[in-house]
């Protein structure tokens, strides 16, 4: 089991705590959460419509080594490569669809073999190559340039790229969606007691048997209060446990019907197939915050295509970009977790479960900086604070003043390392026009696409709308 300094707060509560103790351990963050009421930019809220896109499982190096300007791979890198006796570098990696690395609470500890950011070798190895065959070469140090996923790198060029952004917590996708919509990850061992949760890297699924596993209290909790709309976007719908189902949303990518509070104030009808986006967004209607998860085919989980990957997060950006509400909208577009895809730089270190290893970031707003590459320290942690910021008057998930109290360890929004995202924009610019692309753009990427990702486009025309 991991264990980790904690940074942010020096008191960690036990999962059974009452609520008195909880009040007077918090005490001073609820002062911090006022402070930070206070200080709130009025130009945050130009911002009506914050749109959160998750991808899934890619290191910020594997994607943006390269791209200029970035604290990308260095050079000379070569990690060990204990089963063929020698290390191994880092190198252009074409191919369309890569490897199912190890990501999870051990690998995230292997790579990092105490800071030294030097285990992804190893570790694949290990988890994937018994008993050692000679064909087996894990693909962790294989990185994909500009000309592979030219319309990422427009984006970055063109608006806001983050290359200071971690994975919320240190582990797989079940824990990262969790911190998504509520800055924690946990295990409660009574169904609908918040106070029996207790933080962990590998929390429990959402299975039939067990339809609500997560007691605590998340980040729709303070948006019904506040009367903010909202919805879940969910590319074909739902699907039950099958991650590889091409067609419906893993119950992984879609944690929030596992919450407690979400059924309480009678809101599972705010998770929507991507379809209702689609008509929202050619209508100008919109909700105030928005989150748009894939399903595996166009996730870029691999082995899934990043071609196809591609192509989806750019029609959903295009279908932004081309509504009435583009004017004043964000758009945050992250990927969950690294993937077991090589990365170089240590995340820092903030309770016990934070942060994980670094995944890409890019901000694309009408009011975002022009290729501008942002170096704070940020998690989707900030996501939740600017969302807080801008909607809510700085209201945080704070066991002592969001009024459903849980033992969560600290205020994740509330860190003193963790950036804010108001630094992405100028909102002494005009409003800048939308940057519509090629959902299906040339590349370098092997096989080549075109055919599939055109196919797969005309595919899912009646899903994905005429935008």
């Amino acid at each position: 089991m991991r264990r980790r300094l904690v940074l942010v707060t020096g008191v960690v509560l036990a999962g059974c705590a009452t609520l008195a103790a909880s009040a007077s351990v918090y005490a001073q963050q609820s002062t911090s959460h006022l402070r930070s009421a206070a200080t709130i930019d009025p130009n945050i809220h130009k911002i009506k419509h914050v749109i959160v896109i998750m991808q899934e499982n890619r290191s910020f190096d594997s994607y943006f080594g390269k791209f200029p300007g970035a604290d990308g791979i260095p050079n000379g890198v070569c990690l060990p490569d204990p089963r063929n006796s020698g290390c191994r570098k880092p190198f252009v990696d074409h191919r369309d669809s890569n490897g199912n690395d190890p990501h999870a609470e051990t690998p995230f500890a292997a790579d990092i073999d105490g800071g030294k950011m030097d285990g992804f070798v190893s570790i694949a190895d290990k988890m994937l190559c018994k008993p050692k065959p000679a064909t087996c070469h894990p693909d962790v140090m294989g990185y994909h340039v500009g000309t592979d996923i030219p319309n990422y790198w427009a984006y970055a060029t063109n608006y806001v790229l983050q290359d200071h952004f971690f994975e919320a917590p240190g582990s797989w996708s079940l824990p990262a969606h969790l911190y998504e919509v509520s800055a924690w990850s946990a295990k409660c061992t009574k169904t609908g007691d918040p106070m029996s949760c207790k933080s962990t890297d590998m929390p429990p699924e959402r299975l039939p048997n067990r339809q609500t596993p997560f007691a605590w209290t998340d980040v729709t909790w303070l948006l019904h209060r506040h009367h903010v709309s909202w919805s879940y976007y969910l590319d074909h719908g739902a699907v039950s446990v099958d991650l590889k189902n091409p067609n419906g949303v893993s119950i992984h990518w879609n944690p929030l019907p596992g919450f407690t509070d979400v059924h309480k104030d009678n809101q599972l009808g705010s998770l929507r197939p991507l379809s209702v986006f689609y008509k929202q967004a050619k209508a100008g209607t919109l909700p105030k915050v928005s989150w748009v998860a894939p399903d595996f085919r166009d996730s870029e989980h691999a082995p899934a295509l990043i071609s196809t990957g591609q192509a989806y997060v750019t029609k959903v950006i295009d279908a932004v970009m081309r509504s009435p509400d583009w004017s004043s909208t964000a758009i945050f577009l992250t990927w969950d977790d690294w993937g077991g895809f090589y990365d170089n730089v240590v995340p820092p270190t903030v309770d016990g479960q934070g942060y994980g290893i670094r995944v890409p970031g890019i901000v694309i707003s009408p009011y975002a900086k022009k290729g501008y590459i942002d170096t704070q320290t940020l998690t989707t942690d900030a996501y939740l604070k600017f969302i807080e910021d801008d909607f809510m008057g700085g209201a945080r998930l704070n066991p002592a003043t969001d009024g459903r109290p849980d033992p969560r360890p600290d205020v994740r929004e509330n860190a003193s390392i963790l950036g804010n995202l108001i630094n992405d924009f100028d909102f002494t610019q005009n409003p800048r026009p939308p940057l519509i692309l090629n959902s299906c753009p040339a590349t370098t990427l092997v096989p080549k696409p075109s055919r599939t990702c055109t196919d797969h486009i005309a595919l899912h025309t009646n899903t994905w709308g005429d935008s």
